[in-house]
């Protein structure tokens, strides 16, 4: 009976607005494949990558540049955009890119975010799949870019790769991924939550700027560490183009660690904060 009022009192508090979990998306949907909506998502995959790694990328070769004390033999130190501006350039232009394609691919533009939301059952393994490869080749287009227009600085500054900085260990490294991703992905999950959508409906506007923010937030945590993977396209397609052996001497950090993270984040938002939600809910939310 308790749980009866409870429940009524918090359905009123929200506008009566009960809500159900969309049905978890088919684990392998062939029929998808002739859709060109799915299509239409994996080039926006793919353009929405490119340009976040051209932009980022960019800004790191452009922060090296300025901060080069051959270069700028007055105030390197304080030359240029700095770490802060680094991180900015990566959550900023997550917050745009997700604003502009969350209506057609949902704004993905990172395997691990996909891989994490495949775990969810929110995207088919056919259109996970197509996703990674389409974010993949999107930012080895990107660095291709970038060290187009500038190949000189690219080479010499390290073309923005991530790597293991020196005196820390693969173990930190490893660690740093996986809470970094955690923190992203989590966010995801709790900025897409269904059920926030149907108690206010602004949430949908605002989710690319928790995640923008999230992004932000890490790079200031792990910059120093490992250069800020949490995204193995980025860090595969300034590999790729930098192509130095040092690059791929712990690469598969950067894929171990986001992906582990986007699994952690996906257990603990729907199997932990949700099933628990939905147990003290249960009269008032239909799961």
């Amino acid at each position: 009976m308790a749980k009866d009022v409870e429940a009524v009192v918090e359905s009123s508090e929200y506008g009566t607005k009960d809500y159900t979990d969309p049905p978890p998306a088919p684990l392998v949907d062939l029929e998808e494949l002739t859709k060109w909506s799915l299509y239409r998502a994996v080039i926006a995959e793919f353009v929405a990558t490119m340009l976040f790694l051209y932009v980022t990328v960019a800004t790191v070769i452009g922060y090296k540049h300025q901060s080069d004390p051959n270069i700028n033999l007055t105030d390197a130190a304080c030359s240029g955009v700095g770490i802060l501006g680094i991180a900015w350039a990566f959550g900023g232009m997550i917050f745009i890119l997700v604003y502009c394609t969350a209506g057609v691919s949902g704004g993905h533009i990172n395997p691990a975010v996909t891989f994490g939301l495949l775990l969810a059952r929110k995207v088919s393994l056919v259109r996970a799949v197509l996703y990674i490869i389409a974010q993949c080749l999107g930012a080895i287009c990107g660095c291709g870019l970038v060290k187009g227009f500038q190949s000189a600085y690219y080479v010499r500054y390290g073309g923005g790769a991530n790597s293991l900085s020196a005196g820390y260990s693969k173990g930190t490294g490893v660690g740093a991924e996986i809470i970094g991703t955690f923190v992203l992905v989590y966010t995801v999950f709790s900025a897409t939550d269904p059920k926030r959508n149907a108690r206010d409906s602004h949430i949908p506007v605002l989710a690319p700027l928790p995640i923008g923010f999230a992004v932000f937030m890490v790079h200031l945590a792990t910059i120093p560490i490992t250069g800020t993977g949490i995204n193995p396209a980025r860090s595969l397609g300034a590999a790729v183009v930098y192509n130095h052996e040092t690059t791929w001497h712990n690469h598969w950090i950067f894929w171990v660690g986001p992906f582990a993270g986007a699994a952690f984040a996906c257990i603990f938002h729907q199997y932990i904060l949700r099933a628990s939600a939905a147990k003290a809910h249960g009269s008032s939310y239909r799961r």
